[in-house]
Protein backbone atom coordinates (compact mmCIF):
# COMPACT_ATOMS: atom_id res chain seq x y z
CA UNK A 1 0.00 0.00 0.00
CA UNK A 2 2.95 2.17 0.06
CA UNK A 3 2.54 3.18 -3.44
CA UNK A 4 -0.62 4.75 -2.59
CA UNK A 5 0.74 7.33 -0.49
CA UNK A 6 0.46 10.20 -2.65
CA UNK A 7 -3.10 9.67 -3.26
CA UNK A 8 -5.68 11.71 -1.64
CA UNK A 9 -7.04 9.29 1.44
CA UNK A 10 -10.72 9.10 -0.47
CA UNK A 11 -8.87 7.89 -3.53
CA UNK A 12 -6.41 6.21 -1.57
CA UNK A 13 -9.78 4.37 0.06
CA UNK A 14 -10.63 3.43 -3.65
CA UNK A 15 -7.92 2.03 -4.65
CA UNK A 16 -7.37 0.23 -1.93
CA UNK A 17 -11.02 -1.18 -2.42
CA UNK A 18 -10.67 -2.30 -5.91
CA UNK A 19 -7.56 -4.31 -5.31
CA UNK A 20 -9.28 -5.94 -2.71
CA UNK A 21 -12.46 -6.53 -4.84
CA UNK A 22 -10.06 -7.62 -7.62
CA UNK A 23 -8.14 -10.22 -5.65
CA UNK A 24 -11.28 -11.34 -3.82
CA UNK A 25 -12.91 -11.87 -7.64
CA UNK A 26 -9.59 -13.84 -8.93
CA UNK A 27 -9.54 -16.13 -5.89
CA UNK A 28 -12.60 -16.96 -6.56
CA UNK A 29 -12.38 -17.31 -9.66
CA UNK A 30 -9.40 -19.97 -9.80
CA UNK A 31 -11.51 -22.37 -6.95
CA UNK A 32 -14.51 -22.40 -9.03
CA UNK A 33 -12.54 -23.46 -12.16
CA UNK A 34 -11.31 -25.98 -10.65
CA UNK A 35 -14.52 -27.54 -9.18
CA UNK A 36 -16.53 -30.34 -11.48
CA UNK A 37 -18.87 -28.68 -13.28
CA UNK A 38 -22.71 -28.89 -12.28
CA UNK A 39 -23.92 -28.86 -15.43
CA UNK A 40 -23.04 -29.80 -19.44
CA UNK A 41 -21.62 -27.48 -21.72
CA UNK A 42 -24.70 -25.19 -23.29
CA UNK A 43 -24.30 -25.35 -27.39
CA UNK A 44 -27.33 -23.50 -28.32
CA UNK A 45 -27.55 -19.68 -29.32
CA UNK A 46 -29.04 -16.36 -30.55
CA UNK A 47 -32.35 -17.06 -32.12
CA UNK A 48 -31.82 -16.50 -36.01
CA UNK A 49 -27.95 -16.53 -36.02
CA UNK A 50 -25.73 -18.53 -36.57
CA UNK A 51 -21.68 -18.96 -35.24
CA UNK A 52 -20.51 -19.65 -38.88
CA UNK A 53 -21.91 -16.61 -40.06
CA UNK A 54 -21.58 -14.38 -37.03
CA UNK A 55 -17.94 -13.93 -37.26
CA UNK A 56 -14.70 -14.90 -39.90
CA UNK A 57 -12.35 -17.00 -38.76
CA UNK A 58 -10.16 -15.05 -35.96
CA UNK A 59 -6.66 -14.52 -37.15
CA UNK A 60 -6.14 -15.06 -33.31
CA UNK A 61 -5.38 -16.46 -31.28
CA UNK A 62 -1.82 -18.52 -31.70
CA UNK A 63 -1.84 -22.12 -30.92
CA UNK A 64 -0.12 -23.80 -27.80
CA UNK A 65 0.51 -20.07 -26.34
CA UNK A 66 0.13 -20.99 -22.58
CA UNK A 67 1.51 -17.77 -21.67
CA UNK A 68 -1.57 -16.54 -22.82
CA UNK A 69 -5.62 -16.51 -22.09
CA UNK A 70 -8.46 -14.67 -22.54
CA UNK A 71 -10.77 -12.48 -20.88
CA UNK A 72 -14.43 -11.24 -21.83
CA UNK A 73 -16.90 -8.86 -20.11
CA UNK A 74 -20.06 -10.53 -19.92
CA UNK A 75 -23.19 -7.95 -20.67
CA UNK A 76 -23.72 -7.36 -24.27
CA UNK A 77 -20.62 -8.33 -25.15
CA UNK A 78 -21.13 -12.66 -24.33
CA UNK A 79 -24.44 -11.71 -23.84
CA UNK A 80 -27.67 -10.10 -25.23
CA UNK A 81 -28.40 -7.23 -22.35
CA UNK A 82 -27.56 -7.49 -18.65
CA UNK A 83 -26.91 -10.50 -16.36
CA UNK A 84 -28.27 -9.25 -13.69
CA UNK A 85 -31.52 -7.86 -15.00
CA UNK A 86 -32.30 -11.35 -16.20
CA UNK A 87 -31.79 -12.90 -12.93
CA UNK A 88 -33.89 -10.13 -11.36
CA UNK A 89 -36.57 -11.24 -13.43
CA UNK A 90 -35.83 -14.87 -12.32
CA UNK A 91 -36.21 -13.85 -8.65
CA UNK A 92 -39.29 -11.87 -9.25
CA UNK A 93 -41.26 -14.90 -10.45
CA UNK A 94 -40.11 -17.03 -7.41
CA UNK A 95 -41.54 -14.07 -5.43
CA UNK A 96 -37.74 -13.77 -3.78
CA UNK A 97 -38.65 -9.96 -3.02
CA UNK A 98 -40.85 -8.40 -1.29
CA UNK A 99 -42.73 -5.74 -2.52
CA UNK A 100 -41.73 -3.27 -0.16
CA UNK A 101 -38.01 -3.38 -1.37
CA UNK A 102 -39.44 -3.41 -5.18
CA UNK A 103 -40.81 -0.15 -4.33
CA UNK A 104 -37.26 1.13 -2.83
CA UNK A 105 -35.37 -0.33 -5.47
CA UNK A 106 -37.32 1.22 -8.30
CA UNK A 107 -36.86 4.63 -6.32
CA UNK A 108 -32.65 3.90 -6.51
CA UNK A 109 -32.59 2.67 -10.05
CA UNK A 110 -35.20 6.39 -10.80
CA UNK A 111 -32.15 8.15 -8.99
CA UNK A 112 -29.17 7.09 -11.07
CA UNK A 113 -31.20 7.72 -14.48
CA UNK A 114 -32.05 11.47 -13.95
CA UNK A 115 -28.87 12.10 -11.83
CA UNK A 116 -26.37 10.92 -14.25
CA UNK A 117 -24.17 10.69 -11.59
CA UNK A 118 -22.56 8.23 -8.76
CA UNK A 119 -23.33 10.21 -6.24
CA UNK A 120 -21.19 8.57 -3.18
CA UNK A 121 -24.18 8.13 -0.55
CA UNK A 122 -26.70 6.60 -3.27
CA UNK A 123 -24.40 3.85 -4.03
CA UNK A 124 -23.69 3.17 -0.97
CA UNK A 125 -27.74 3.20 -0.28
CA UNK A 126 -28.27 0.89 -3.12
CA UNK A 127 -25.18 -1.56 -2.61
CA UNK A 128 -26.75 -1.74 0.90
CA UNK A 129 -30.66 -2.70 0.38
CA UNK A 130 -29.58 -5.31 -2.62
CA UNK A 131 -27.14 -6.70 -0.31
CA UNK A 132 -30.09 -6.99 2.30
CA UNK A 133 -31.82 -9.19 -0.01
CA UNK A 134 -29.23 -11.94 0.01
CA UNK A 135 -28.15 -11.92 3.62
CA UNK A 136 -28.89 -14.91 5.72
CA UNK A 137 -29.65 -17.02 2.36
CA UNK A 138 -27.65 -19.90 1.37
CA UNK A 139 -24.77 -19.85 -1.13
CA UNK A 140 -26.56 -22.78 -2.41
CA UNK A 141 -29.88 -21.86 -2.53
CA UNK A 142 -28.85 -18.86 -5.17
CA UNK A 143 -26.40 -21.07 -7.27
CA UNK A 144 -29.52 -23.36 -7.74
CA UNK A 145 -31.88 -20.78 -8.48
CA UNK A 146 -29.17 -19.55 -10.87
CA UNK A 147 -28.74 -22.41 -12.77
CA UNK A 148 -32.76 -22.38 -13.62
CA UNK A 149 -33.00 -19.23 -14.17
CA UNK A 150 -30.48 -19.57 -17.01
CA UNK A 151 -32.26 -22.50 -19.01
CA UNK A 152 -34.79 -19.62 -18.81
CA UNK A 153 -33.63 -16.31 -19.63
CA UNK A 154 -30.05 -16.50 -20.59
CA UNK A 155 -29.45 -19.39 -22.58
CA UNK A 156 -30.88 -18.30 -26.10
CA UNK A 157 -29.34 -14.58 -25.61
CA UNK A 158 -25.64 -15.32 -26.05
CA UNK A 159 -24.07 -13.48 -29.11
CA UNK A 160 -22.76 -16.80 -31.32
CA UNK A 161 -19.95 -14.59 -32.93
CA UNK A 162 -18.75 -14.25 -29.27
CA UNK A 163 -18.97 -17.25 -28.44
CA UNK A 164 -16.95 -18.25 -31.44
CA UNK A 165 -14.37 -16.04 -30.72
CA UNK A 166 -14.25 -17.59 -26.65
CA UNK A 167 -14.11 -21.39 -28.37
CA UNK A 168 -10.91 -20.41 -30.70
CA UNK A 169 -9.39 -19.57 -27.79
CA UNK A 170 -10.43 -22.66 -26.02
CA UNK A 171 -9.47 -24.83 -29.34
CA UNK A 172 -5.75 -23.19 -29.14
CA UNK A 173 -5.51 -24.28 -25.79
CA UNK A 174 -6.16 -21.40 -23.61
CA UNK A 175 -8.04 -20.41 -20.83
CA UNK A 176 -11.04 -18.19 -20.99
CA UNK A 177 -12.82 -15.86 -18.27
CA UNK A 178 -15.49 -14.09 -17.83
CA UNK A 179 -14.92 -10.70 -16.28
CA UNK A 180 -18.39 -9.00 -14.87
CA UNK A 181 -19.79 -7.07 -12.01
CA UNK A 182 -22.57 -9.56 -11.73
CA UNK A 183 -22.48 -11.57 -8.42
CA UNK A 184 -19.87 -14.23 -8.98
CA UNK A 185 -21.58 -16.93 -8.41
CA UNK A 186 -24.03 -15.80 -11.21
CA UNK A 187 -21.27 -15.43 -13.62
CA UNK A 188 -19.76 -19.00 -12.79
CA UNK A 189 -22.89 -20.78 -13.94
CA UNK A 190 -22.93 -18.94 -17.13
CA UNK A 191 -19.10 -20.08 -17.75
CA UNK A 192 -19.96 -23.15 -17.35
CA UNK A 193 -22.57 -23.42 -19.00
CA UNK A 194 -20.98 -22.24 -22.27
CA UNK A 195 -17.76 -24.27 -21.38
CA UNK A 196 -15.53 -21.84 -20.35
CA UNK A 197 -12.71 -21.95 -17.34
CA UNK A 198 -14.27 -20.00 -15.02
CA UNK A 199 -15.73 -16.20 -14.05
CA UNK A 200 -13.83 -13.22 -12.24
CA UNK A 201 -17.25 -11.39 -10.57
CA UNK A 202 -18.34 -9.30 -7.63
CA UNK A 203 -17.76 -11.45 -4.34
CA UNK A 204 -20.35 -10.77 -2.08
CA UNK A 205 -18.81 -12.20 1.65
CA UNK A 206 -20.53 -15.10 3.19
CA UNK A 207 -19.75 -17.12 5.83
CA UNK A 208 -20.66 -20.95 6.78
CA UNK A 209 -22.33 -21.05 3.37
CA UNK A 210 -24.57 -18.05 4.43
CA UNK A 211 -24.37 -14.86 3.00
CA UNK A 212 -23.46 -11.83 5.39
CA UNK A 213 -24.79 -8.70 3.79
CA UNK A 214 -21.42 -7.26 3.19
CA UNK A 215 -19.30 -7.41 -0.14
CA UNK A 216 -15.05 -8.06 -0.46
CA UNK A 217 -14.26 -4.46 -1.44
CA UNK A 218 -16.29 -3.07 -4.04
CA UNK A 219 -18.07 -3.95 -6.79
CA UNK A 220 -15.84 -5.53 -9.83
CA UNK A 221 -16.50 -2.70 -12.17
CA UNK A 222 -14.23 -0.72 -14.38
CA UNK A 223 -10.27 -0.21 -12.49
CA UNK A 224 -11.58 -3.06 -9.96
CA UNK A 225 -12.06 -5.50 -13.04
CA UNK A 226 -8.48 -4.42 -13.97
CA UNK A 227 -7.42 -5.45 -10.99
CA UNK A 228 -8.76 -8.52 -11.31
CA UNK A 229 -7.25 -9.71 -14.21
CA UNK A 230 -3.92 -8.51 -13.08
CA UNK A 231 -4.24 -10.61 -10.03
CA UNK A 232 -5.52 -13.80 -11.70
CA UNK A 233 -2.81 -13.80 -14.44
CA UNK A 234 0.03 -13.06 -11.47
CA UNK A 235 -1.40 -15.95 -10.01
CA UNK A 236 -1.75 -18.50 -13.66
CA UNK A 237 1.92 -17.16 -15.04
CA UNK A 238 0.10 -15.45 -17.92
CA UNK A 239 2.07 -12.72 -19.91
CA UNK A 240 -0.81 -10.14 -19.77
CA UNK A 241 1.00 -8.72 -23.40
CA UNK A 242 0.35 -12.33 -24.74
CA UNK A 243 -3.38 -12.38 -23.56
CA UNK A 244 -6.68 -10.61 -25.27
CA UNK A 245 -9.52 -8.79 -23.52
CA UNK A 246 -12.81 -8.57 -25.43
CA UNK A 247 -16.04 -5.48 -24.05
CA UNK A 248 -18.56 -3.58 -25.25
CA UNK A 249 -18.01 -0.54 -22.73
CA UNK A 250 -15.46 1.93 -22.19
CA UNK A 251 -16.01 1.37 -18.66
CA UNK A 252 -13.39 -1.23 -19.06
CA UNK A 253 -10.94 0.28 -21.20
CA UNK A 254 -8.45 -0.12 -18.04
CA UNK A 255 -8.98 -3.76 -18.34
CA UNK A 256 -8.77 -3.74 -22.11
CA UNK A 257 -5.59 -1.59 -22.01
CA UNK A 258 -4.07 -4.09 -19.84
CA UNK A 259 -3.24 -6.92 -22.67
CA UNK A 260 -1.56 -7.19 -25.70
CA UNK A 261 -4.69 -7.98 -27.83
CA UNK A 262 -7.84 -5.68 -26.60
CA UNK A 263 -11.10 -6.11 -28.98
CA UNK A 264 -13.89 -3.78 -28.93
CA UNK A 265 -17.49 -5.85 -29.15
CA UNK A 266 -20.61 -4.19 -29.96
CA UNK A 267 -18.36 -1.08 -28.40
CA UNK A 268 -20.50 1.84 -27.22
CA UNK A 269 -19.30 4.86 -29.01
CA UNK A 270 -17.01 5.86 -26.57
CA UNK A 271 -15.44 2.65 -26.97
CA UNK A 272 -15.67 2.56 -30.25
CA UNK A 273 -13.74 6.06 -30.91
CA UNK A 274 -11.34 5.00 -28.39
CA UNK A 275 -10.59 1.51 -29.86
CA UNK A 276 -10.49 2.98 -33.90
CA UNK A 277 -7.53 5.87 -32.37
CA UNK A 278 -5.86 2.96 -31.04
CA UNK A 279 -6.34 0.67 -34.13
CA UNK A 280 -7.69 -2.49 -31.51
CA UNK A 281 -10.05 -4.73 -33.69
CA UNK A 282 -13.74 -4.20 -33.63
CA UNK A 283 -16.50 -6.68 -33.82
CA UNK A 284 -20.24 -5.81 -34.03
CA UNK A 285 -22.83 -8.72 -34.30
CA UNK A 286 -25.97 -6.70 -33.65
CA UNK A 287 -27.72 -6.55 -36.55
CA UNK A 288 -29.76 -3.34 -38.00
CA UNK A 289 -30.06 -0.69 -35.82
CA UNK A 290 -28.06 -0.60 -32.71
CA UNK A 291 -29.09 -2.87 -30.68
CA UNK A 292 -31.08 -1.53 -26.90
CA UNK A 293 -29.22 -1.98 -24.03
CA UNK A 294 -30.91 -2.85 -20.92
CA UNK A 295 -30.05 0.34 -18.78
CA UNK A 296 -28.55 -0.81 -15.55
CA UNK A 297 -25.93 2.26 -14.49
CA UNK A 298 -22.56 1.07 -13.16
CA UNK A 299 -22.16 3.02 -10.63
CA UNK A 300 -24.90 0.80 -8.77
CA UNK A 301 -22.58 -2.06 -9.11
CA UNK A 302 -23.94 -5.14 -6.65
CA UNK A 303 -26.81 -2.58 -6.20
CA UNK A 304 -27.64 -2.87 -10.23
CA UNK A 305 -29.68 -6.16 -8.65
CA UNK A 306 -32.27 -3.27 -7.91
CA UNK A 307 -32.16 -1.45 -11.15
CA UNK A 308 -32.78 -5.42 -12.62
CA UNK A 309 -35.75 -6.12 -10.62
CA UNK A 310 -37.04 -2.80 -11.26
CA UNK A 311 -36.83 -2.94 -15.29
CA UNK A 312 -38.01 -6.98 -14.35
CA UNK A 313 -41.19 -5.53 -12.82
CA UNK A 314 -41.93 -3.11 -15.30
CA UNK A 315 -41.51 -5.59 -18.39
CA UNK A 316 -43.86 -8.23 -16.49
CA UNK A 317 -46.52 -5.50 -16.11
CA UNK A 318 -46.55 -4.25 -19.57
CA UNK A 319 -47.10 -8.25 -20.47
CA UNK A 320 -49.66 -8.65 -18.10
Amino acid sequence: MAALGWLTPRRRSATARSVLAGEAAAEAARKSSQEPAATGTDTSGAPGESTEEATPEPEFPVAGDSLAAAFFDLDNTVMQGAAIFHFGRGLYKRKFFQRRELARFAWQQAWFRLAGVEDPDHMQDARESALSIVKGHRVSELMSIGEEIYDEYMADRIWPGTRALAQAHLDAGQKVWLVTAAPVETATIIARRLGLTGALGTVAESMDGVYTGRLVGEPLHGPAKAEAVRALAAAEGLDLTRCAAYSDSHNDIPMLSLVGHPYAINPDAKLARYAREREWRLRDYRTGRKAAKVGIPAAAGVGALAGGTAAAVALHRRRH
